[in-house]
């Protein structure tokens, strides 16, 4: 049976939506993911990066003991609000203490969009095609209603593209396309994913450089809870970064808490062609739309700041700058 820390199966970014062959479309949302494991007595709820985040979410951690021992499931979590999802809701529960953690799930409730079951009964199930894994996945989940459900699943393409074409109103980002015949191949990129745009939100969680002018913007992407660096900020940017960060440091078992680098430590995020690098956590409150390009390095362009419509900037809580 699959153990934690568990390397969960990528998808690799297409251009146009695939058709023909055995293909199995499902909306991509915007949400952080998470492996669920039900072993004996326990619960164990795994973010992307190995780290357990059960404390966290003691909502889902509830739903999930429900479900039968020996159950595994691949999926994403997410928060809805206003009818869509809110991706930085999200990583404000991911963040929670364990003394906030409860509170946090009654004011913004986690639901669990399951797309992949990786063991039944203490099987495991990852060499099985996924067209049989999702048959099992719906009876199992079939009867339990939310917070854990499937995600929805279609095999006709035109069906996929209206999908595609009217989902981004409740958040869906776009559509993860995987082959009938695939088994599970963990910590590989061998589904397809098609996005509406190469931007797309980001939750900052810290900084780089001084408060007063921010070298660059640590960052936490949807469906990785990872911390990235920002490419260097544009001058425009770097004064509106300092005007908009949350004043107090973060806290908690998120990330950047002194119990996820030990105490005292500093938390380090990923640069790209840097490799580790030390930064300032800030706590939640602030996002960024952002630009993702893979060239020799992943690099991560912040576009524009994300504020609240009653804070200093735009009307609509936008704030553009050229990036650098």
């Amino acid at each position: 049976m699959p153990r934690p820390p568990l390397k969960v199966m990528l998808a690799e970014s297409v251009s146009t939506l695939p058709r023909g062959g055995r293909l199995a479309y499902e909306p991509k949302f915007d949400g952080h993911r998470m492996v669920i494991f039900r072993t004996g007595e326990r619960v164990l709820l795994q973010a992307r990066s190995g780290r357990i985040i059960t404390d966290a979410f003691p909502d889902l951690a509830a739903a999930a003991r429900q479900l039968p021992e020996g159950t595994v499931l691949d999926g994403e979590v997410v928060v809805w609000s206003e009818g869509r999802t809110d991706f930085a809701a999200v990583q404000k529960r991911a963040a929670a203490t364990p003394g906030r953690a409860p509170a946090l799930a009654r004011q913004l409730p986690a639901s669990y969009a399951a797309f992949d079951l990786l063991a039944e009964d203490g099987a495991d199930l990852r060499t099985s095609a996924y067209e049989k894994r999702r048959g099992r996945l719906v009876a199992l989940l079939g009867t339990m209603g939310p917070p854990l459900q499937a995600v929805p699943m279609t095999l006709d393409a035109d069906e996929a593209a209206t999908w595609y074409d009217t989902l981004p109103g409740i958040g869906v980002e776009g559509l993860v396309i995987k082959g009938l015949d695939q088994t599970y191949r963990s910590g590989t990129r061998a589904w397809m994913k098609l996005r509406h745009t190469s931007a797309h939100d980001a939750v900052v969680v810290g900084f780089t450089g001084a408060r007063s002018r921010p070298h660059a913007l640590v960052l936490v992407l949807p469906d990785d809870d990872t911390p990235v660096v920002s490419s260097p900020l544009a001058p425009a940017l770097r004064i509106q970064a300092a005007a908009a960060l949350p004043a107090q440091a973060a806290s908690g078992t998120g990330i950047g808490a002194d119990d996820a680098f030990g105490p005292g430590a500093a938390p380090v995020a990923m640069a790209a062609g840097l490799g580790e690098v030390a930064y300032q956590p800030v706590a939640a409150g602030l996002s960024a739309e952002v630009e993702q390009r893979t060239t020799r390095h992943a690099t991560t362009t912040v576009l524009r700041l994300r504020l609240p419509p009653d804070a200093v900037g735009d009307q609509d809580g936008d704030l553009s700058g050229t990036s650098g």
